[in-house]
């Protein structure tokens, strides 16, 4: 930012400078020929007075082009033009002195031109005259003859120095190098602070993302006040660092979870199975110690199972096929497929369900396995001879499935936690020896992949899970 600064600076300089100085030095031109003009103009009319014997050599005349010298702060000198006296001097004066050229020759080359052209202008020194060059503007002298006519009689210059003209464009550039490099400084501090602000947070960014890699998930980027562009991206990496430490908390729960789970079933099925074998367990109590192994392996099955279901269905290649399925037929399905264990508990089944067919949009075969845990789930944790409740209603292009039981009331509390993984409660914990905490969960995620939502309620020992679907 700097260097383009002043790049800028320089280009804008120099053209400053350069158009600063030829505006100078053509208005001090101008100046100059409009005074050789005038002058030229008041010698011939002055000259042209017939009536009296009028000479530049006159002391009203001198003083007059005296003052008009000191007035142009200019050397005006008279030349001949005649021909055997081309270029000498007869008259010079700076408004202090009079007469220190006269008797002095000019180029004839130069007054020839001068003459010819009617007009003269240059940087020049006349031909030796001044020791550093000036600007001189020359203009001929005319008079009226006898007959009228204009007679040429000779040549007025006017000389001006150089050094007033450089000055004032030295004390312009002077100004404009200082204002140049006061700006530059200003612009290099400000862009300097304004560099360290805007790479400080991204440099705690880099090391945090350092510390991430290092397993630091606390880590966090501060923020403070700022609402730029730079501030929405350390909010936006302070929420992703959140979001990848509270998937790494549940990845751990999960690792943690899933050891003890299987952890649980081997450690009895060991611990049955080296008593069978040194003899611990007496042989009339081998058949129940047999049959605990059988359970605990089924268990085992069940949870090896359950898992993989979960990582196909969290797979980025799972992709929910979509078709349309009659949700009454298919829950009734499910419910004739839970008969025995319906049976076995001594429940009631109670169906509120449409006469007419309610088609909607989804996986059936996933949409299956959520009916049956919800099922599995009402029948596991139902009252002794209580009642199941199964209804089936629309509103607002969705289909509402509601699963009722009446058992135990879940604490409000524990509501939230019912979907995570392995989650479960420390009552139903020992009496379901044969869930694994993940079947709520799987109704989650295959609910999630169609972009629905599923809810809980538990009151007065009424406990009811309500999920939607889109209707076809």
């Amino acid at each position: 930012m700097a260097g383009m600064i002043l790049i800028s600076f320089a280009l804008l300089g120099a053209a400053f400078i350069t158009l600063s100085y030829q505006y100078t030095v053509r208005e001090k031109q101008d100046t100059m020929e409009k005074n050789a003009a005038y002058i030229a103009e008041f010698t011939g009319s002055y000259l042209s007075e017939s009536r009296y014997s009028t000479t530049i050599y006159d002391s009203a005349y001198r003083q007059y082009t005296s003052n008009l010298a000191q007035l142009a702060d200019a050397y005006v000198i008279l030349c001949e033009t005649t021909p055997d006296r081309i270029g000498q001097i007869v008259y010079s004066s700076d408004g202090q002195t009079e007469g220190a050229f006269i008797g002095q020759t000019l180029s004839a080359d130069m007054v020839s031109q001068a003459v010819k052209d009617g007009a003269y202008g240059s940087m020049t020194t006349l031909n030796g005259l001044f020791t550093e060059k000036r600007f001189v503007a020359g203009c001929p002298i005319y008079k009226t003859g006898l007959l009228g006519q204009n007679v040429q009689t000779g040549m007025v210059f006017v000389a001006a120095e150089t050094e007033n003209i450089t000055e004032m464009w030295r004390a312009f550039a002077q100004i404009f190098f200082f204002t140049a490099i006061v700006v530059l400084c200003i612009a290099f501090i400000t862009t300097s602070v304004t560099s360290l602000r805007q790479t400080k947070p991204l440099k705690e960014m880099a090391e945090a993302a350092r510390k991430f890699g290092h397993g630091e998930f606390e880590t966090r980027v501060e923020v403070g006040n700022r609402k730029d562009e730079v501030g929405e991206l350390a909010e936006a990496f302070n929420a992703m660092a959140e979001s990848l430490a509270q998937s790494e908390a549940k990845r751990s729960e999960f690792v943690a979870n899933v050891s003890h789970e299987l952890k649980t079933p081997m450690t009895t099925i060991a611990g049955f199975a080296d008593g069978i074998l040194d003899g611990t367990i007496p042989p009339e109590k081998e058949q129940e110690a047999l049959r605990t192994i059988s359970s605990e392996t089924r268990r085992l099955s069940r949870l090896v199972r359950r898992m993989l279901d979960l990582s196909r269905l969290q797979s980025a290649e799972n992709v929910t096929a979509q078709e349309q399925f009659d949700i009454s037929e298919l829950m009734v399905r499910v419910l004739l497929s839970l008969e025995t264990k319906i049976n076995q508990s001594g429940l009631d089944v109670a169906t509120n369900l449409p006469e007419e067919p309610v088609m909607v949009w989804g996986d059936p075969d996933g949409i299956t396995q959520v009916c049956y845990n919800l099922l599995d789930n009402a029948i596991k944790f139902s009252q002794e001879k209580g009642v199941i409740t199964i209804s089936i209603t629309t509103k607002g292009g969705k289909a509402h499935v509601s699963v009722r039981n009446v058992g135990d009331t879940i604490p409000a509390e524990e509501l939230p936690l019912l979907f995570d993984r392995f989650h479960k409660s420390d009552k139903s914990r020992s009496e379901d020896r044969d869930g694994v905490g993940l079947g709520l969960y799987i109704v989650k995620t295959i609910l999630n992949n169609h972009k629905e939502n599923i809810t809980v309620t538990s009151e007065n020992g009424v406990t009811e899970f309500t999920f939607t679907l889109t209707l076809a």
